[in-house]
């Protein structure tokens, strides 16, 4: 288990503390390109219950996160059928960082600089916990999946993939 120390606030974090969310911290060491399986390794965490936030865009460059189990991938044909759109495909990640204010790799649902529609994976609702980016690199919070649709407005679907 990694050792407990106090994280800086982030935009993530203070968004939840101002919605009086219940979550807690778990930092660990980041590590470029490791993704949700490495961070779920490392803090022993069940892959399918560390969530990856992806910042996606449509046909018209209109941005929108998905919100997936980090052991699987977004079928993106899936996605943009139940989405009503024509298309939809990740952001480069410069562009990424414009839309939601946060570093690929440490890019979080709460907080983001623009407000866009949030998608999750529907089985992702299910968990009783899940662990998710809390705004920084090597950094996740754990809280109840129904805050993603309480705050979010989070819409569930179904595109997930097998890794």
């Amino acid at each position: 288990m990694a050792k407990k120390e106090h994280v800086s606030e982030t935009q993530a974090t203070q968004l939840l503390k101002a919605n009086k969310v219940a979550f807690t911290e778990h930092p660990y060491e980041y590590l470029e390109h490791g993704g949700a399986m490495h961070s779920a390794e490392v803090l022993g965490l069940d892959p399918f219950t560390v969530v990856k936030t992806l910042v996606m865009q449509d046909q018209d460059a209109k941005p929108l996160l998905v919100l997936m189990h980090g052991n699987r991938k977004v079928s993106t044909k899936n996605l943009a059928r139940q989405i009503g759109a024509k298309s939809v495909e990740p952001c480069a990640p410069e562009v990424a960082n414009r839309h939601s204010g946060y570093l690929v790799g440490g890019t979080s649902p709460f907080g983001t600089r623009r407000t866009m529609p949030v998608y999750i994976e529907e089985t992702i609702l299910a968990l009783s916990r899940i662990a998710i980016n809390g705004g920084r690199r090597g950094f996740l919070v754990q809280i109840d999946p129904q805050v993603c649709v309480q705050l979010l407005g989070a819409k569930p679907v179904q595109c997930a993939l097998a890794e």
